[in-house]
């Protein structure tokens, strides 16, 4: 880590003790948990207003717990962070949590990955289906969404597959029980144009029905040659009494996002000579003519009804259509690296149109049993998830494989082809169904324990969902049961210990060198920690020990590069048995009154069936900080940052050790005004990331002024 990293912890630091010194009751408001105030109306039997102000997470196990007695490691991120630091979109935000590693190896396409394993499920309100390989398209504004939360982990529990890398789960805004909002505008570095606007109305007298509309615009170029995003996004949603005993929500989304120039694969850095090329931070594969616009429409429907003081049924529906247009270029060479001049690489042209319709239907039943004289929890519930995937493209009919000059080149040096009629490419179905079962049994008053179990049927058809061309489209269905165990154990009412253990399964989509799917992953994964609350639970510390056994993974291993070879251009894989073993330390909450940190380290171990270091792109060491404090009455100021450990890719490019660090001040004009500055990567630090599937350079230093106003 350089100097100038240290001194802004250190400062920070500084800061932190004065504002501790200076902290006021009056300024002081926990982000962490946000109580709307209810009515002085109320109802028979208030369902409505008492879950708008009690809201609270169902972690890893899918039961309403506390984090602290969850026993897996949970961090989460809220909206008040995220607009601090000025995280608009959640690969940014994402790249702010513990032990969560952001691999941007295209401008619009990107891989998480946690404790050595890419994160292959990103949820919404608990409910989605499996990422392409882990690989995520876009970017989610996080304007939509009041927290985003991260289970490490194992996470067959929630979904029904899985693997030994976490969840994300992304967590939207709902009704409150009172009027307002916030508008908020924001201009910066590269011609940032932002406006948002989140309002809440109470719509019945008695507060039994309320709506929450969000909507956020967002227009800008890049450091990246000619790149440019517009991404607007919608969402409305509407909760309300129905009768005394149910609760109904409704909700809708649509998002609309547009990327020119975008890089579609990304830079090769190696040279034939074994140098590392250092090119200019906005350097670009692509062309003028390019371009990758997603569109995506999300309804939700979901009804709660209270059986008894103790129990409660809950049925929930989730659609979502998304469409894919394309214009691209990948740019390549055909050994891999570049010559010594820097010449090598060869255009691959690409049109297609796609779409993907996902139906999620969800039914538990949830509540408290007595047994033994004491109370307990039960969730069981029955779901079932189907996604088809369709994908259509033009032929090249010119320019279909031209060389380029020597890179870095401009934006005009590869003519866009004539391209052929629309015909039909790849075809994928997928159906997931799942009976599941969790318990929170109190044992003793200081022993609870946690058990569940998942049997999942899964059933595919056509091509991979990630539109991989395979030649076995006839996938057998596949059954699998697994167990989760959890055990906490309050040490004092202030320190609990704990342990997980849980079977993994993981359906694979990649295909080996003859074009077959791979058979699915398998293996099993055990953690114990320790969480402990200090400063009157305020602030809350885990350390936690994990290891996971994968056996079968898919690992790429090449392309095809055989002109006769049907599979042509394809990559390939093989499945390999990995073993992921470390630790995790993090401390959250409040050291003063008006002084919040977030501080987490996570220490890995990654091993092939040889033995030997295997995924050397993951990196082995990483730290992250958020910390922000109120220095005056009316002025806020805050830093986060990210460091990690050297990264390589063997045959690929190579990322010493860095850190990057973000800050801002946040001044209040008036109580309903506040004006916020932003700057990231405060050093200016020049870097690469994405070496799992190539590199691509960061954002050099940047900033941005933004205007939120109480309505």
């Amino acid at each position: 880590m350089k100097q100038p990293f240290l001194m802004t912890a250190c400062a920070f630091a500084a800061c932190v003790a004065l504002g501790g010194a200076r902290a006021q009751d009056a300024q002081t408001q926990d982000a962490q948990a946000p109580q709307a105030k209810a009515p002085d109306t109320t109802l028979d039997k208030v369902s409505v207003t008492g879950k708008r102000a009690h809201r609270v997470s169902k972690g890893a196990t899918g039961l309403p717990m506390d984090v602290k007695e969850t026993p897996q490691t949970i961090s989460t991120i809220d909206q008040a962070e995220m607009a601090d630091f000025g995280l608009t979109g959640s690969n940014e935000a994402l790249g702010l949590a513990t032990g969560i590693n952001v691999e941007q190896y295209e401008t619009n396409r990107a891989t998480f990955n946690a404790r050595g394993f890419e994160i292959q499920l990103t949820q919404v309100d608990g409910l989605g289906m499996t990422n392409s390989w882990g690989t995520v398209v876009g970017r989610e504004d996080t304007f939509l969404f009041e927290r985003i939360e991260l289970i490490r982990g194992a996470n067959g529990l929630l979904t029904g597959v899985g693997n030994a890398s976490g969840t994300i789960n992304y967590i939207r805004k709902r009704p409150k029980n009172e009027d307002g909002g916030l508008a908020s505008v924001a201009l910066g570095s590269y011609g940032l144009k932002r406006v948002a606007l989140d309002y809440n109305k109470v719509l019945a007298e008695d507060g039994s029905w309320a709506g929450r509309f969000v909507v956020a615009h967002e227009d800008k170029d890049s450091w990246i040659r000619d790149l440019h995003n517009e991404r607007t996004s919608l969402y409305g949603v509407v909760d309300g009494q129905v009768g005394t005993d149910g609760v109904l929500t409704l909700g809708v989304t649509a998002v609309d996002a547009k990327q020119d120039s975008p890089m579609w694969g990304s830079l090769t850095l190696l040279r034939s000579d074994g140098t590392q090329a250092d090119f200019d931070v906005g350097s670009s594969t692509s062309q003028n003519w390019t371009y990758w616009n997603n569109k995506s429409y999300n309804a939700f429907v979901e009804y709660t009804h209270h059986l008894s003081a103790d129990w409660e049924a809950k049925a929930t529906y989730n659609y979502r259509h998304g469409n894919e247009s394309t214009r691209l270029l990948y740019a390549y060479s055909l050994t891999g690296v570049l010559n010594p001049d820097n010449t090598g690489l060869v255009g691959w042209p690409y049109r297609s149109e796609g779409s993907s319709d996902n139906h999620v239907l969800d039914v538990n039943l949830h509540g408290e049993f007595p047994a033994f004289g004491r109370k307990h929890r039960l969730l069981v519930g029955l779901s079932q998830s189907r996604e088809k995937t369709a994908v259509d493209t033009h032929e090249a009919l010119t320019h279909a494989a031209d060389p380029l000059p020597a890179f870095p080149y401009g934006g005009d040096v590869y003519a866009e082809p004539e391209w052929g009629p629309r015909l039909p490419s790849t075809r994928g179905e997928q159906k997931l169904t799942r009976l599941y079962a969790a318990s929170h049994l109190t044992l003793t008053d200081s022993l609870k324990g946690v058990i569940g179990v998942n049997a999942v049927r899964l059933a595919r058809e056509g091509a991979s969902i990630y539109g991989t061309v395979a030649t076995n489209t006839d996938y057998p269905v596949t059954k699998e049961t697994s167990p989760y165990v959890g055990l906490t154990y309050d040490f004092t009412p202030g320190v609990l210990g704990y342990v997980s253990y849980s079977d993994i399964f993981q359906n694979q989509d990649q295909t080996d060198r003859q074009g077959k799917y791979l058979d699915p992953m398998k293996g099993v994964n055990t953690e114990v920690g320790v969480k402990a609350e200090w400063l009157d639970k305020a602030l809350l510390t885990t350390f936690a020990l994990f290891t996971a056994k994968q056996n079968g993974l898919a690992t790429y291993v090449g392309t095809i590069t055989d002109q006769n070879d049907p599979l042509n251009g394809q990559s390939w894989y093989e499945g390999k048995d990995v073993k992921s073993k470390g630790y995790e330390i993090e401390a959250t909450g409040r050291i003063a009154r008006d002084t919040k940190l977030t501080l987490g380290y996570t220490r890995l171990i990654l091993t092939g069936p040889d033995g030997n270091d295997i995924y050397e792109w993951v990196p082995r060491n990483t730290v992250n900080f958020r910390i922000d404090t109120r220095v005056l009455p009316a002025l806020r100021i805050g830093a986060g940052g990210r460091w990690q450990s050297e990264v390589h890719k063997i045959g690929s490019a190579k990322q010493e050790a860095f850190g990057v660090a973000n800050a801002f001040a946040a001044y209040e004009l008036t109580p309903a005004a506040t004006l916020r500055l932003n700057v990231n990567n405060l050093f200016d630090k020049k870097y690469v990331t994405g070496l799992g599937y190539g590199a691509i350079y960061g954002a050099p230093r940047n900033v941005a002024v933004s205007l939120d106003y109480k309505l």
